[in-house]
């Protein structure tokens, strides 16, 4: 369990580095007037599906080792996994340049998450 502990530790870091600058590449697309490109599609399905190995980590964490000693912790977890799936649903109709911007606020918003989900593990 130490193994996988270590794992949902780094992936977490992972994961606020990886939005964030997910997160600014949106808001640079969305600055120079562009939508979102396929790249930056592609790397928010990435963070997407990393989230969501998070979260599974966490799960077994939480069966089989131990809880969080702050119960916001899953709250944070869950958050995360829908944010992004959220966003890219309300934003689909915007003007391209509406979508990058609104998709990378929410993916600068998801790792703020991360970061809040990293301080309440305890």
């Amino acid at each position: 369990m130490d193994a996988i502990l270590g794992m949902h530790r780094q992936l977490a870091t992972v994961l606020v580095l990886y939005y964030a600058l997910v997160g600014l590449w949106g808001l640079v697309n969305g600055i120079r007037n562009l939508g979102p490109t396929s790249g930056l599609r592609g790397g928010l399905v990435i963070a997407e599906v990393a989230a969501i190995a998070q979260g599974l980590m966490g799960m077994v964490l939480f069966f089989f080792y131990r809880a969080p000693s702050d119960s916001l912790h899953i709250l944070y977890g869950v958050a995360m996994v829908v944010a992004m799936p959220l966003a890219a649903t309300y934003t689909r109709d915007r003007a391209p340049r509406g979508q990058a911007l609104a998709l990378g606020f929410a993916a600068l918003f998801t790792a703020g998450l991360a970061i809040r989900g990293i301080t309440t593990a305890g």
